[in-house]
């Protein structure tokens, strides 16, 4: 391989930027939106296993510089009692902890930390159509110019350009829940710091952090059919309010009175999610991240498995020549992993059973791979199919 095209410069984008370029590929980046601050307003959670990846492609600094973070999660009931307090991850280890960031300050983080190695990034550079041959692939974009490389990552997100391209008929599908974000410079009372605080409400699943200085970045997941794209961006802070307060407000949380504090800085969206067996290969072109497995964000493990994609992929073309032969290892090993992600995700947020989860005794459900996760992100580790 002698040149990558990396189509999407978000989460996905970066990360496999970053983590080919490490392995010796001529990498570039073309990303549609202008600049680098799309979805400023939503924020996710960097879990340890993403923090993992980062770490493993030398990128720790440039995230861990933003945001703040986060060791323990707490679990409240309706009534308000605390029902349970567990450390999140490796807490001992800091530039393994999770982290809360904003979505669009983790973009233009990532996006610096790539242009910084020398790997091009240009903006503006909304694909059009794929061109697939025997010597190499090439990416038409809208402005008419072109670029060719030996393979073309989509790494561009849940209603990708490329998948639309390579696989028409796999769109994004609804996932049972409204999602709504929000700001708010009121804490709620003893806020314990470095915790995400969960509230099991009897109609809204709720969400809240502090950061070091006092802002509350919260989220709540509400069940219903999907909003109209139209009502999702004309939509006012005082009428997402007013959907959530009276839901909130049967309840004795601090859910209600952290909404009712957030003016401005709300938004909303729908949870959606692709259907599991999408097609990630077609020729030269390869699907990564949302683009290939997005998940609602009730696990919020989307940014973490985008960013274990891009170490995964990066080895598999590395450590397997042939280029069919490497993506079809990537394949094999991400595949099980991340589409347990999508199933269990979608359950949580239509709330419906989960399949059994393998539980170590007396800890926390595993994913498939988790007990292979850290020698298949070791840079150092060469990538084999598993044994049989």
């Amino acid at each position: 391989m002698t040149r990558l095209l990396v189509v999407g410069g978000g989460i996905a984008g970066t990360g496999a930027a970053l983590a080919l370029h490490k392995a010796g590929h001529d990498v570039a980046v073309y990303e549609a939106h202008p600049d680098s601050a799309e979805d400023i307003g939503a924020f996710l959670t960097l879990a340890g296993n993403g923090m993992r990846a980062l770490a493993e492609v030398d990128a720790s600094a440039a995230v861990t510089s933003i945001g703040f973070p986060l060791t323990s999660m707490r679990v409240l009931d309706d009534t308000g009692a605390e029902v349970a307090q567990v450390p999140l991850g490796e807490a001992g280890t800091p530039h393994l902890r999770y982290r809360c960031v904003r979505r669009g300050d983790l973009n233009a983080a990532l996006q610096a930390e790539v242009t910084g190695r020398g790997v091009g990034i240009r903006h503006d550079m909304r694909l059009v159509s794929v061109d697939d041959g025997p010597d190499g692939v090439t990416a038409h974009f809208a402005d008419g110019t072109t670029a060719t490389g030996d393979l073309l990552i989509g790494a561009d997100g849940l209603n990708s350009t490329v998948r639309h391209l390579t696989a028409p008929d796999k769109r994004p599908v609804h996932s049972g829940q409204q999602v709504f974000y929000g700001y708010t410079r009121q804490a709620p009372p003893a806020a314990r710091p470095e915790t995400i605080t969960m509230v099991r409400g009897s109609a809204v699943a709720f969400g809240y952090a502090v950061s070091p200085e006092g802002e509350t970045y919260w989220f709540a997941r509400v069940a219903g059919e999907p909003l109209a794209a139209d009502e999702i961006e004309h939509t006012t802070p005082a009428h997402l309010r007013d959907l959530l307060l009276p839901l909130l407000g049967k309840d004795s949380t601090p859910a209600a009175d952290l909404v009712a504090a957030t003016s401005d800085d709300l938004m909303v969206t729908n949870a959606t999610e692709l259907p599991t067996g999408t097609p990630w290969r077609s020729g030269r072109t390869l699907l990564i991240g949302d683009a290939a497995h997005a998940a609602s964000p009730a696990t919020g493990q989307g940014a973490s498995m985008a960013l274990e994609d891009a170490v995964v992929l990066a080895k598999s073309l590395r450590d397997t020549p042939d280029r069919d032969a490497a993506l079809s290892l990537y394949e094999t090993l991400r595949r099980p992993r991340v589409e347990h992600n999508v199933t269990v995700s979608g359950n949580i947020s239509r709330g419906t059973h989960n399949p059994s989860d393998r539980r170590p005794q007396g800890g926390a459900p595993t994913r498939p791979g988790d007990d292979e996760l850290a020698g298949h992100l070791e840079w150092d580790t060469e990538l084999r199919l598993p044994s049989t």
